[in-house]
């Protein structure tokens, strides 16, 4: 038995083979183009980056909401121009085409890293596509996930969209991966899916196919050639989770005080199947998908019959949508902008009316055509709030457009340390944790190396949310936190206790935060806040919640091993 450790995903557990990802291909040692046959060989080179394109787009048609998202804005940059012109400009300089195309991946790559941010996470999805057109030059089989004969757990250095998108639970036991962070594309279609996954784990990679290995995400560790005793402990721990979901009661502690469960969404197919789970409605509708990825603004007509869709499905139950969450490293082709050297710091989210008012005003007034087409009532709330005066301009556009429920993401410190004033603006506040720890830890939240430091658990992170979820108990407004920290039911114990009013997660998390509100009352979640709020950082907070968490739950959610 060996043991590697990483970063869990989850709270599940799965035992089972291993399946490798196959490697990317090596490129041949020697390879030129005589300059007599370059005209076939820059036609054979295109044509194979046409058919990689076009495989993903047959893959985006069989999958379904973010996945499908993702693989068709894969497919977008296979078949971006300049990209194909520098490998032709590469194989008329005598390149050979595998290296060629190598190396023009590779030049859009490093742009891509030093531009940060979303930008430098596209960086994988691209290596995938180099790889596969390299790959149909050698004549060689595709990198990636092998066709799975059984239940598998999928180990590689990391995953693109590609190499998941015909993954299915039914097949995949866990997502392992040497690469990637919490955020990245593995652990999304991991929480997607609701299986067990790992990230940064050295030396996952190199595992034999066919060896039987344990993961188990709560503890953050792989298992090699697990003994029985685990085994056996791992399987009870995951029929137990399995059999939380069995209860479809609304979220409270166990003395009743209510703590709305909500789902984070993506789009609206991923918005459609949250409605058939057992969640009170969405904290989180994400609407930048349907503004990616196009040369021209959806219209008002395409915008209201997508927000339609999903008000339609959630028959009634509360829906928080987000407004447009784009720009600097989410560029949109359709509105010009300047090169900044730290997008995460520049012009994205509700600054965005600064330079394009236009888009902003159209999807409110969108979004209000969809209410009244269903006739339900959706909450509106902008990204990237930094000021009370943002926040107030936001509620007037809200209004304007008839949206009766507006508020704003609480994402930078600013905002967090004004919520009052903030709050004095608007309906209802959400939290982000996500990029509220980027911002307040000044760290990247693609920058692997300092996780340590983008942990919800640090401190001022803490000290923020508990400053804002106070100032919203304060007037009686809502607070709620739509990041990923809510999806971890420690965490969710702490929310609960600092006064946090909805926690929105992926849907599959659901079921564990409920079961660990209704095991404690308000006291305890107040205690146990308290606890992780006097720890002196991460580590020691969440281990002093811990240790206050009900024996019952801490065995059920693997705990004691996390």
């Amino acid at each position: 038995m060996s043991v590697l450790r990483g970063i869990g995903v989850g709270r599940g557990a799965a035992v089972g083979p291993v399946a490798v990802a196959r490697p990317a291909p090596a490129l041949p040692a020697e390879e030129r183009t005589d300059p007599e046959v370059a005209d076939a060989v820059v036609a054979d080179a295109l044509a194979a980056i046409e058919a990689v394109a076009d495989a993903l787009d047959q893959h985006a048609a069989r999958a379904e909401g973010a996945r499908a998202e993702v693989l068709a804005a894969t497919a977008t940059m296979a078949r971006d121009r300049a990209l194909a012109s520098d490998v032709e400009q590469r194989i008329r300089g005598g390149a050979g085409p595998a290296h060629a195309v190598r190396d023009a991946v590779e030049a859009v790559c490093a742009m891509l890293e030093a531009a940060g941010g979303l930008f430098a996470e596209r960086t994988t999805d691209l290596r995938s596509v180099g790889d596969r057109v390299v790959a149909r030059l050698l004549g060689q089989p595709e990198p990636g996930v092998p066709a799975l004969d059984v239940p598998s757990v999928v180990v590689a250095e990391d995953l693109s969209p590609a190499d998941t998108a015909g993954l299915s639970p039914d097949e995949l036991l866990a997502l392992v991966t040497e690469r990637g962070g919490p955020t990245s594309h593995t652990a999304i279609v991991a929480r997607q899916l609701g299986v067990p996954c790992l990230v940064r784990v050295p030396g996952a990679a190199a595992l034999e196919p066919g060896t039987r290995v344990a993961v188990d995400a709560a503890a953050g560790e792989l298992v090699v050639d697990p003994p029985d005793d685990l085994v056996e402990r791992l399987v009870a721990r995951q029929a137990a989770l399995a059999a939380l979901a069995e209860d479809t009661a609304p979220g409270a502690t166990a003395d009743g005080h209510p703590v709305a469960l909500l789902a984070n969404v993506g789009d609206v197919a991923s918005g459609v199947a949250a409605a058939a789970t057992a969640v009170e409605g969405v904290g989180l509708l994400r609407t930048e998908v349907l503004f990616l990825d196009r040369r021209s603004a959806p219209t008002l007509e395409e915008q209201a019959a997508a927000y339609a869709e999903v008000l339609r499905a959630f028959g009634g139950r509360k829906v928080v949508v987000r407004t447009l969450d784009a720009g600097a490293d989410k560029p949109l082709a359709f509105v010009p902008h300047e090169a900044e050297e730290n997008p995460a710091l520049g012009v994205r989210g509700y600054r965005l009316v600064r330079t394009a008012p236009e888009l902003l005003d159209t999807q409110l007034a969108a979004l209000a055509e969809a209410a009244s087409r269903t006739g339900a009532e959706p909450w509106v709330m902008a990204p990237m709030i930094a000021t009370p005066a943002e926040a107030a301009d936001f509620r007037e556009r809200a209004r304007a457009a008839g949206l009766a429920v507006a508020g704003v993401m609480v994402e930078v410190p600013s905002a967090a340390l004004q919520a009052a004033e903030v709050l004095a603006e608007v309906d209802f506040v959400s939290l982000g944790t996500n990029d509220l720890a980027q911002y307040t830890m000044a760290t990247d939240r693609l920058r692997g190396s300092l996780d340590d430091l983008l942990d919800p658990w640090q401190p001022a992170v803490l000290a923020l949310v508990a400053r804002t979820a106070a100032a919203g108990a304060a007037v009686g407004r809502p607070v709620g936190v739509c990041g990923e920290s809510a999806a971890d039911p420690v965490m969710a114990l702490v929310l609960a206790g600092l006064g946090v009013t909805s926690l929105s997660m992926a849907p599959s998390a659901v079921p564990a935060v409920r079961f660990a509100l209704r095991r404690h009352t308000r006291a305890a979640t107040e205690e146990i806040a308290r606890a992780a709020t006097s720890a002196p950082d991460a580590g020691r907070a969440r281990a002093a919640a811990t240790a206050l968490v009900a024996p019952d739950v801490r065995e059920v959610l693997g705990l004691d091993g996390a």
